[in-house]
């Protein structure tokens, strides 16, 4: 039996343990799995510091960098984000619907796992967590194959979660890592039809296209954010100044930052210098832009065909001038990656144009793209941000990890 036949055997194995086990005691285990992972804060910690000793040594960029390095307080956050799925309602078991139809059958249509669930990510290391307690509420065993970069940390996290499931009295399968990191492995696990249900690639755009293009299991494609905004004609400037601020410079690993900016000709003079003044004493950023909103820029380069379809991941932003509502849609619309997309504007039919037509999960007005989270929305940790329309779309929270089940009653009846 080979390795990835292996972990599957063993996963749809663990998933049929965790049907029986109910809310209550669920939540028991998440709460023990978060006393244990801040127990082994240390053990962690050190286990992390191997991987940014590596990746300084491979040359990551400081951003990167970033999204690959725990601290105490991340941990924390960890934890704190474990709890908080113990804490959110159990959708295993709701019911749909239910009703009795003309035959008299007494059908009832109930939320259920998954069954085994596979996730494909990159450096961030906190994904282990979230994945394994977002899968575990829902009944779901998970195959967590992280980066190279993370190897280290991820094996950490993961082998504290097993170890506290054991010690709980519970199969440690419903949680697996793939510790052989080559690509054949990761390729073997996209072809896993007998053992995995479904599988989640997350991180850039290279990944989630090597994934579609080679698994056959079914994929939900999450996390590329080429993420706009459109500065209105009428927007108030000091607030579209605040909201590009924060969308390109809070955190610009994340898939929610903001990658591209689009301005109407008629604010572009005021706005561009304004936002450039601003945001260099915020963090410096290179502007890569089209001809006219070039020639405005006190320091900006010429942007490429490619930069307006990168998602960049690093502070840097393409900028596009436009003249009129329309042309902003429609390009918004050609190199959105169907992610989060915002306008700034005071023109409430503009702000209802642009969330109706722009196709993207996350659709703003005058607030910053860095929101589209599944705690902020209310859902508790997320497995992914989905970018399209099958199943899930948005922040992937507890229901994204169900599917349904019909239950049907009768009394002997027979088709005619």
């Amino acid at each position: 039996m080979g390795y990835i036949d292996e972990l599957g055997k063993n996963a749809k194995i663990a998933s049929q343990s965790l049907v029986k086990l109910g809310t209550a005691e669920k939540n028991r285990i998440l709460n023990l799995v978060a006393k244990a992972l801040l127990d082994e804060t240390d053990f962690i910690l050190q286990e992390n510091v191997r991987d940014v000793e590596k990746a300084q040594e491979n040359g990551i960029s400081p951003v990167m960098l970033d999204r690959l390095r725990l601290d105490a307080k991340r941990i924390e956050g960890i934890v704190e984000g474990v709890r908080q799925v113990a804490d959110l309602q159990d959708p295993i078991g709701q019911v749909v619907r239910g009703y009795t139809n003309l035959d008299g059958l007494k059908i009832v249509q109930k939320r259920v796992p998954l069954g085994v669930i596979a996730m494909i990510f990159e450096s961030r290391p906190n994904v282990s967590v979230d994945a394994f307690s977002l899968a575990f509420k829902t009944s779901n065993a998970i195959i967590l194959r992280g980066g190279r970069d993370a190897i280290h940390s991820n094996t950490a996290l993961v082998t504290v979660i097993r170890k506290a499931l054991a010690k709980a009295g519970l199969n440690k399968n419903v949680v697996q890592l793939v510790e052989d990191i080559s690509h054949a492995v990761a390729e073997e696990l996209m072809q896993a039809v007998d053992y995995v249900d479904v599988l989640i690639p997350r991180g850039g755009a290279r990944l989630i296209q090597t994934v579609k293009e080679k698994s056959k299991v079914p994929v939900i494609e999450t996390g590329v954010g080429n993420c706009h905004i459109f500065v209105d004609e009428t927007a108030d400037l000091e607030m579209a100044t605040k909201i590009v601020i924060n969308a390109k410079t809070q955190r610009p690993s994340v898939c929610n930052a903001a990658e591209s900016l689009v301005v109407h000709e008629k604010i572009a003079e005021q706005f561009l210098p304004q936002l450039e003044a601003a945001i260099n004493k915020v963090h410096p950023v290179e502007f890569r832009a089209d001809q006219k909103a070039l020639a405005i820029f006190k320091d900006a380069k010429a942007a490429s065909e490619k930069d307006f379809a990168t998602e960049y991941n690093d502070y840097i932003m393409s900028v596009n001038m436009v003249s009129s509502l329309d042309e902003a849609i429609d390009w918004v619309n050609r190199y959105t990656t169907h992610h989060s997309e915002a306008i700034v504007t005071k023109d409430l039919e503009h702000a209802e144009r642009f969330q109706d037509e722009v196709d993207a999960a996350a659709v703003y007005v005058n607030a910053s793209t860095r929101f589209t989270d599944g705690f902020v929305f209310g859902l508790g940790a997320e497995i992914g941000i989905s970018t399209q329309k099958m199943h899930a779309r948005g922040p992937m929270g507890l229901e994204a990890l169900t599917s349904t089940k019909f239950y049907i009653n009768g009394k002997g009846q027979i088709r005619e």
